[in-house]
């Protein structure tokens, strides 16, 4: 095993202690890169600044709304709701995070079912807002983002920042002297799930705190790195990753404007790091070997390249960047790093990416782990593996098969408080030492690396007892340019045995290529097929898929862009 040191990182007790520090460190350095307006050229915000806004906002809701409140949040990524969710942590009380995709009927479930007293919300939700107000009694306090008419309970976001500046000047310190129990629960967040489904995580302080400093010691993240927020904050993996570790380390968050500015925003705001989900970063890769590979001229010199830099650097030499300037171009010519996460990616897509001198590692978490359970180090990864446990935290496999795989289970400071109101499900997945039951299968090889193998809820058990795991054929079939997405899944015949069945949506562009733009549906078929048969090549019989159906349609995704799994 290697024995390669972490990266010094300076300890922190809250949340409030980590911005308050950073103020220090980086009081003119930039935290965010903002546009108001689409379009616009990037604006800066100081560490100082933010600080300051963060204070106002605080003690504004300490006025008016109580210590003790919990205020949920729910709109797009923006300075606001920056501001929101420090001020909430840092001394008022519980900051729920709602995903602004969800209906209207289950964003009022959710925020009954968290007691919310104040809701801060953007304009792009107003309708929703006015729709559920009869709904919502707890709620009594609503902060609109963006400029609004006063009332007695709704305010605008800009004039409550003003008020809580001109509290401050007059003196008051309700918030900056609020007490902070870094061992209570300050975040209540929603897993995906439908309204009766989805639990409520509660985190504390420490959680977060340990998570960051666990994650920033295995991957080094500086003062110099500008980072682009590309995912829903409400989820913990951006809150944390992509916005919580920047103001902790003293890095820049870049402000996307969407999926389809992606790469114009990296060129605008010379993006360095960036956090990302399997289905973008197969779309980044997909795209440069596109144009790599346009015609034989290019695709000869790509592959010259490739072999020229592997063969540079075993002798120590690095001249990735230069050996593939139009990549990196492409990205803004900034990028060093990606991390991905939310699900297992093809290690081959990595490889390359690294090859071309992106490095890419993949990391593993759950809400309910604040969110990182094992992460890929910059100096010592594997690109099969999701990654080495963090400091501090024991992973092990039970309930192991005959090849060794079995559940995952962790332990470790950053494991959640429990489910909120939900005493039975916190039992079901804790157990009496402590250790969280993750749900995932997998194993842990003799460099302690954690390699995922599936889900158990998502695991196909044939007739004779052999365990077939879904995601493993579907990583396959996403190695077939003419396979977009693909959903495997285990079809009972009544007959003989499971029916391993393949749900595949088809890279258009790339079959239209091969078949012509008016491609007959039965020739699509045939065509993914044997793409499915050269897949069978590379597993044991058991596991062969047995029936393909075709897709017109993309499948349904998660706002974290995962594809939603039935399950019968």
């Amino acid at each position: 095993m290697k024995d390669i040191p972490l990266y010094e990182v300076r300890k922190i007790t809250d949340l409030r202690d980590m911005l308050k520090q950073s103020v220090v460190l980086y009081p003119d350095k930039p935290v965010f890169l903002i546009k108001k307006n689409k379009g616009e050229d990037y604006s800066e915000v100081s560490y100082k600044q933010f600080g300051d806004d963060v204070d106002a906002f605080g003690t504004a809701l300490v006025q008016r709304v109580g210590i003790g409140s919990r205020v949920a949040i729910l709109g797009e990524a923006r300075y606001e709701w920056y501001i929101s969710y420090l001020s909430v942590t840092n001394g008022t009380g519980i900051v729920v995070p709602l995903d602004k995709e969800l209906p209207k009927h289950e964003i009022s479930s959710l925020l009954n079912r968290s007691h919310t007293d104040c809701l801060i919300y953007s304009s792009s939700k107003q309708s929703i807002v006015d729709a559920i107000r009869d709904e919502i009694p707890s709620v009594k306090h609503f902060i609109c983002m963006d400029s609004i008419a006063e009332t007695e309970t709704v305010y605008s976001f800009r004039l409550f920042l003003e008020s809580g500046k001109k509290l401050l000047s007059e003196g008051s310190r309700a918030f900056l002297d609020a007490p902070i129990d870094p061992e209570a629960m300050t975040i209540l967040l929603f897993t995906s799930g439908t309204t009766d489904k989805s639990k409520a995580v509660m985190l504390s302080q420490r959680n977060v705190c340990v998570n960051l400093e666990g994650m920033c010691s295995m991957l080094y993240i500086g003062p110099d790195d500008i980072f682009l927020s590309v995912l829903p904050l409400h989820h913990t993996y951006e809150c944390t990753c992509g916005f919580l570790c920047q103001v902790y380390r003293g890095s820049t968050v870049a402000q996307c404007e969407g999926l389809r500015y992606i790469t114009q925003n990296m060129k605008e705001s010379k993006v360095t790091m960036i956090l990302v989900v399997p289905l973008m970063l197969e779309m980044f890769h997909r795209a440069i070997m596109k144009k790599a590979k346009a015609d034989k001229k290019s695709t000869r010199k790509f592959m010259i390249g490739m072999t020229l830099s592997r063969t540079l650097r075993k002798i120590g030499l690095d001249k990735r960047r230069s050996i593939f300037k139009a990549v990196h171009d492409s990205f803004g010519g900034h990028l060093r790093m990606i991390v991905c996460g939310g699900a297992g990616i093809d290690p081959k897509i990595l490889s390359d990416m690294q090859d071309m001198g992106i490095h890419c590692v993949q990391g593993y978490g759950l809400t309910e782990c604040a969110p990182i359970l094992a992460l890929n180090r910059d100096v010592d990864f594997n690109n099969r593996a999701a990654g080495l446990p963090l400091p501090g935290v024991d992973v092990k496999i039970i309930d192991k098969d005959e090849n060794g795989i079995g559940e995952i289970i962790g332990k470790g400071p950053n494991v959640m408080m429990g489910y909120y109101e939900n005493e039975e499900a916190t039992k079901a997945c804790i157990d009496e030492d402590g250790y969280f039951h993750t749900g995932d299968l997998g194993y842990l090889d003799n460099n302690n690396f954690v390699i995922i193998t599936g889900r158990k809820k998502n695991v196909i058990i044939s007739k004779n007892g052999k365990n077939i795991f879904p995601e493993e054929i579907e990583s396959l079939l996403s190695r077939s340019a003419f396979v977009a997405e693909s959903l495997v899944s285990g079809d009972d015949d009544g007959r003989e045995d499971v029916v391993v069945t393949a749900s595949i949506f088809p890279n258009m562009e790339a079959v239209q290529s091969l078949l012509g733009e008016n491609a007959d549906p039965a020739a699509i078929q045939n065509l993914m097929e044997a793409e499915v048969r050269k897949v069978n090549e590379q597993m044991v019989p058991y596991k062969y898929i047995r029936k393909v159906i075709v897709r017109d349609t993309e499948f349904e995704k998660t706002t974290s862009r995962k594809i939603k799994r039935v399950y019968k």
